[in-house]
């Protein structure tokens, strides 16, 4: 019988996978549909998943199904098969990650949540399928290009500080629910505008173009497939490429390469930098953007302070982190910037 959750230490799961040297490939998708029992689909799901060799992170609610998630390759068209023969994800769009070494995920999780894209929406009159027209990288190229169009991106401020579109309007924001009444609110005296939205792989602005549409607006239109599938677009037909810098990603790689321009800095030095990591202490476990030089000297942490931590003894740690205030605990993601005192030692 299949065991339907993870039981092996995270340590132990992600050094097997980065031994591991089967080729893999890191997709995602999603769809809007309902589904009776979110349950029975999990299960169903994680035994047929599970002995394809899937690893990744699904959500499954009962407006419909989110995955981000990696397989062998010589099992790709195996799991392309799985997933088309729901008739609801018939044909669905598979976005495949450009930059992958397949170490993007070392366990399978599946989990039921009341909504595949958390938006904090209590609108029962309002249908996220009724969304906004989908555009391709060259509709969208040309839509940007006319002066009547705003561009909005609906991802949040950590991921769009490595990477953007050109001229897009990047809302102060950690969380999607955030965005939502705050773009309305930007855009409310702009609803006759060409509003075109875009997100990592389509899944935000599905639900946001159909919740603009809802309250109004008229000309909404969304980047279908995303930043992933904008890029693959353009470098598959010779396009344009409007974004600049770097893709942020939910899994073990945080980003993903599109141009050659980085245009955010080392949080701590403000060198350019857009490679994010995770504070080495896990009591801490802030996300933030580090260059090479300060992940040396501070041995991968976001500060002196944690740097020193994790060179206790592991149960001098483990009691100090009853009491002890690290930046994880002080600073959302991205939020936490280090600065230099005068005499030169860094400090939160």
């Amino acid at each position: 019988m299949t065991r339907l959750i993870n039981r092996v230490n995270r340590d132990v799961l992600k050094k097997n996978i980065e031994e591991d040297k089967t080729p893999r490939k890191t997709l995602s998708f999603y769809q809007y549909f309902k589904i009776d029992n979110p349950y029975d689909l999990r299960d169903e799901l994680f035994r047929k998943m599970d002995r394809l060799g899937v690893l990744g992170r699904i959500y499954i609610a009962e407006e419909g199904i989110n995955a981000q998630i990696s397989v062998p390759k010589e099992r790709f068209d195996k799991l392309k098969e799985l997933i088309y023969s729901y008739p609801p994800m018939d044909g669905i769009r598979l976005n495949v990650a450009i930059e992958d070494d397949g170490k993007s995920f070392f366990k399978l999780t599946i989990k039921v949540r009341h909504k595949i894209v958390a938006d904090g929406l209590d609108d029962k009159t309002f249908d996220p399928s009724d969304r906004g027209k989908h555009l391709s990288a060259e509709e969208f190229n040309q839509l940007t290009e006319d002066p009547n169009t705003i561009v909005i991106d609906m991802r949040n401020h950590y991921e769009s500080e490595v990477g953007h579109f050109e001229k897009a309007i990047c809302p102060d924001v950690e969380t999607f629910r955030e965005a939502l009444p705050l773009v309305e609110d930007m855009l409310s005296d702009k609803k006759d505008k060409n509003i075109v939205m875009y997100c990592t792989g389509g899944i935000r602005c599905e639900k946001a173009s159909a919740y603009y549409k809802h309250k109004g607006f008229r000309k909404v239109h969304q980047l279908e497939g995303g930043i992933i599938e904008y890029a693959r677009q353009v470098e598959q037909k010779g396009l344009k490429n409007k974004f600049v810098g770097k893709n942020f990603v939910f899994d073990e790689r945080l980003g993903e390469r599109i141009s050659d321009e980085v245009i955010a800095r080392c949080h701590q030095c403000g060198v350019p930098c857009d490679t994010h990591i995770n504070c080495a202490n896990d009591a801490c476990h802030i996300l933030f953007i580090q260059c090479p030089d300060c992940a040396e000297k501070y041995h991968n942490c976001c500060s002196g302070k944690c740097s020193d931590f994790i060179q206790l003894p592991k149960d001098q740690q483990i009691s100090l982190r009853k009491t002890e205030v690290f930046n994880g605990t002080r600073f959302g993601k991205g939020r936490y910037k280090a600065h230099k005192s005068k005499d030169g030692v860094l400090t939160d």
